[in-house]
């Protein structure tokens, strides 16, 4: 019956499972210690932008937490896209290469992959 539990019922059960405090799970999202007390006291869920730090924080995905249910039939992570803090240098260059056009963000991938390639061959010697 998972999918019929409540966004702050899963986050708390997820909590349980990792054996992670409340306090943890701030420490880890920025989120107030205080504001999680309130999802479990008075039944409440989190803030849409709370999300994505959540499911990082407890390895889980967006769907399983929101839905209950994972396309992969599990909780876990197994997702064909990443979570990344806009802060690091992935989350820079991901930020630039959304401000290209079309056409450059092309040129740009065929300089990775041809990059990432030429990498590889000189590895492979």
């Amino acid at each position: 019956m998972e999918n019929m539990m409540t966004i702050s019922e899963r986050i708390f059960e997820r909590l349980e499972q990792l054996s992670m405090t409340q306090k943890e799970l701030s420490e880890k999202t920025g989120i107030k210690e205080s504001a999680i007390s309130e999802w479990r006291k008075k039944k409440t869920n989190p803030s849409s932008e709370k999300i994505m730090p959540i499911c990082k924080a407890l390895d889980i995905t967006p769907e399983w937490l929101l839905s209950g249910i994972d396309a992969a039939g599990k909780r876990e992570r197994n997702m064909d896209y990443y979570i990344i803090n806009k802060g690091t240098d992935m989350g820079r260059l991901i930020t630039c290469y959304n401000e290209l056009d079309r056409s450059s963000r092309e040129r740009v991938m065929g300089y990775a992959e041809a990059f990432a390639s030429m990498m590889k061959k000189a590895g492979d010697k």
